[in-house]
């Protein structure tokens, strides 16, 4: 294998929605970096049944019906 062209592969804090974290090694950031989640298996509407609603900060969501709402509600 060549040498250098691996990514560095560390310890990093996931922290989940309600404040639960949990360290796992990743890519991500830098050794010791904090990774927090917006959405994750406790939140997100296909593991809790629909019950919750995705909070969407003026994303993708948000962008898609601006520019399509007029064509869903007629």
């Amino acid at each position: 294998m060549k040498s250098d062209i691996h990514p560095d592969y560390h310890f990093i804090k996931v922290v989940m929605t309600d404040g639960s974290e949990y360290t796992t090694r990743s890519t991500y950031g830098k050794a010791g970096d904090s990774l927090q989640l917006d959405i994750d298996p406790r939140t997100h509407p296909a593991w809790t049944g629909g019950s919750q609603q995705l909070m969407d900060r003026g994303g993708r969501v948000s962008r898609f019906k601006n520019k399509f709402g007029a064509l869903l509600k007629g």
